[in-house]
């Protein structure tokens, strides 16, 4: 049971059998044996949704089926790297290891130092030298119903995701004089698009030896069998992302990481490549270098906004590590959503030190050690009714806890702008953002406006472009909400807290105007 858990306790039991207490004995290691079994076979049938222990009947004591897995990873040409990583996870899969982080195992972080509170940095010319951008670029969309990288979608004045980080990133060379390195890590899916998209529009990054990292892919595993999943009439759907947790074993087995050593880069910067507020800050890069951390977390403070997801927290000996909704048991969850306790939650953007890093997965056997995000999904994800099976995943923020040197830094919102749905991306698109003149995305108002939109209507980017072909002005605006199927005429401006309201079922168009409050019925 023990060696189950989260936390693991080594235990021995030692007899000292006497003749005269023989029978005794015999007994006492019968009775221990059923317990412990009894145990086991308890912990083996509860539930285990996302974080939680496998049923017994989905993990057989037999269901080790790595070398058909490591077979097939093979045929499809993946790194050495890849397929450890993998194992690492397949085996944490079939052991029933205990995945979720009780409050009572865990600390909360009191405070963290700030970014506001750093000094303005001097001549970093040096560093930037010794410093490589790195832009997470395996994502779809296809919440949004995109079938391309997301990053390929234009955000402002024509201008897509990629072309204003290619444009920070040359901004930044030209004015410093430097040659910071740039690198996409890409996936399967997104690759080919993304670099059609640099041969017509930045051939000279296209060209450079370090732009592309590819994410590795994983074997569904098949949730009844845990052996590899089969779909012979479209195998590519026998495959998916790893995770952002990948970053670590493309580094390590596409000999990158190396690579960069060998240049001279010892710093990588780390966040995704939606998140245009995620720039190469002189201030915390001066701070990372001086601080001689090898990872540093960028954090942001929690609001109610921000309850049900992932927040920071201390385990054992004020290390830091991240507790992830999946890693939540279900009595936790007031303490985990209260955003006065537990106060800080990870955006995403990430500072390694590369020597750093190559030490700490040598030491770890070549590998990065992360916890397991278990996915219960259909091996066909359009169709509902076909067989069911599990992404095993990692998160790359979740190393923070693997690092023997780690620390996090509190950086304003401004830092992170993610665009997850089509209502983030009306938000971006309107003037409450600016480009600014080195290609940095800010907000252009104080607070930026809370848009929501009705699901039905407008979940899907073709739905938005299709029914509000012109952004609105929402600099003025505090809230816009759209209920029903609403059609936004040109010169459209939102200032207060305003709401749309169309109850009739069809198609309506708002006029040209502006809308200064309250309820608008069409």
């Amino acid at each position: 049971l023990n060696k189950h858990r989260r936390r693991k306790v080594g235990s021995a039991f030692c007899f000292v059998i006497f003749p005269h207490r023989l029978l005794f004995n015999m007994f006492a290691v019968a009775s221990i044996a059923a317990l412990a079994a009894g145990s086991y076979a308890l912990n083996k049938h509860r539930k285990r949704g996302r974080g939680e222990y496998a049923p017994a009947e989905s993990v057989p004591a037999s269901a080790d089926s790595f070398e058909e897995f490591e077979s097939k990873m093979k045929r499809a040409k993946l790194n050495p790297s890849a397929i450890k990583a993998f194992k690492a996870n397949y085996r944490a899969l079939i052991s029933g290891q205990k995945t979720t982080m009780s409050e009572t195992e865990i600390s909360p972080v009191e405070s963290l130092p700030r970014l506001d509170d750093m000094k303005e940095a001097g001549d970093l010319s040096q560093l930037l030298e010794q410093t490589a951008v790195l832009k997470l670029n395996g994502g779809l969309g296809t919440s949004m119903g995109l079938e391309k990288a997301k990053s390929l979608l234009p955000v402002k004045d024509g201008q897509t995701f990629l072309d204003l980080i290619a444009q920070q990133v040359k901004y930044m060379r030209r004015t410093y004089k430097t040659q910071t390195q740039f690198i996409l890590m890409n996936s399967f899916s997104t690759s080919t698009d993304t670099k059609d998209f640099f041969k017509t529009n930045h051939s000279d990054l296209l060209a450079e030896p370090n732009f592309e990292l590819m994410q590795n892919m994983s074997p569904k595993v098949d949730a009844a069998t845990l052996k590899p999943a089969a779909y012979p009439t479209d195998p590519d759907l026998e495959w998916c992302p790893p995770g952002h947790g990948d970053i670590y074993a493309s580094l390590l087995g596409s000999g990158m990481l190396e690579r960069l050593l060998e240049d001279g880069i010892k710093y990588l910067f780390v966040s995704n490549a939606d998140n245009l507020g995620a720039t190469l800050d002189l201030k915390l890069l001066n701070y990372f270098a001086s601080s001689k951390l090898g990872f540093l977390m960028e954090a942001a403070e929690r609001t109610e906004a921000d309850k049900k997801g992932g927040h920071l927290c201390y385990i054992g000996a004020k290390r830091l590590a991240l507790r992830e909704s999946a890693q939540c048991e279900p009595e936790d969850e007031v303490h985990f959503q209260n955003v006065q306790r537990h106060k800080y939650f990870n955006t995403n953007n990430l500072w390694i030190d590369l020597k750093q890093l190559q030490d700490c997965t040598t030491a770890a056997g070549g590998s990065m050690p992360l916890p397991l995000i278990k996915n219960s999904k259909t091996v066909n994800p359009r169709d509902k009714k076909s067989a069911k099976v599990f992404q095993l995943e990692t998160a790359m923020g979740a190393a923070i806890e693997s690092f023997k040197n780690a620390g996090a830094i509190v950086v304003p919102r401004t830092r992170f702008a993610p665009v997850k749905t089509c209502n983030d991306l009306v938000v971006l698109r309107s003037d409450a953002y600016e480009v600014t003149e080195d290609f940095r995305v800010q907000a252009a108002v104080e607070k930026v406006p809370f848009v929501k939109m009705d699901d039905e209507h407008y979940k899907l980017v073709d739905q938005v472009e299709a029914l509000m072909p012109t952004p609105p002005s929402l600099k003025g605006c505090v809230s816009l909400v759209v209920e029903g199927k609403v059609k936004f005429s040109p010169n459209t401006s939102f200032a207060g807290s305003q709401i749309i309201r169309n109850k009739s079922g069809e198609t309506r168009t708002l006029p040209a105007g502006n809308y200064t409050g309250g309820v608008f019925e069409l």
